[in-house]
């Protein structure tokens, strides 16, 4: 029964727009095509049938409504830690483990802060509005400065671990010019 089932469904790991995307071909499955998330990673259940442009553009279109439905809801102290674990995890096998992570609603210039000697990551209460994936470049920013405190060229190379931080990073940009130009 278990072969059976492994020759109906076949699982596949693809990124799309920087993002890894598992993707579970079924040949029960004909038209309907569904996603959800695990362990930050959209899984898409589709038909056999389905061209890769066409699980692409399916991709695509999931992430950007899971995106909006995940900033519709800020993220609480809580969620914010588990999220900062499991960027961890995925990006740097699990080494820095921050003791405490925080909203703050003291920072104006900066989007993020990190403590290293007591392993606290504070972000910026401004980026709740934020799409998740700039909330999560600023966390894998300050989790790497628990691994290297300075800006040289192993700390880049630690943030270049998140596939999204140049668009990040430019999108902050843009959020602090409009600031500093709004009347």
């Amino acid at each position: 029964m278990a072969s059976r089932q492994l020759q109906q469904q076949q699982q596949q790991e693809i990124t799309v727009d920087g993002q890894q995307v598992l993707v579970v071909r079924s040949a029960r499955r004909t038209r309907t095509i569904t996603a959800d998330q695990v362990a930050g990673t959209l899984r898409l259940r589709v038909p056999v049938r389905l061209s890769q442009r066409e699980i692409e553009d399916h991709a695509r279109a999931f992430q950007k409504k899971l995106s909006r439905r995940a900033a519709r809801r800020p993220r609480s102290d809580e969620e914010l830690a588990q999220r900062a674990r499991a960027l961890s995890t995925r990006y740097f096998d699990g080494v820095p483990q921050p003791l405490a992570v925080s909203w703050s609603t003291q920072q104006h210039q900066r989007w993020g802060s990190t403590t290293s000697t007591t392993g606290t990551i504070r972000l910026s209460a401004r980026l709740r509005e934020m799409p998740v994936w700039v909330q999560d470049s600023v966390l894998v920013h300050e989790l790497a400065h628990l691994i290297e405190p300075g800006h040289g060229p192993e700390f880049k190379a630690l943030i270049a671990k998140y596939p999204r931080t140049e668009e990040a990073d430019a999108f902050l940009a843009g959020v602090s010019w409009a600031d500093r130009h709004a009347d």
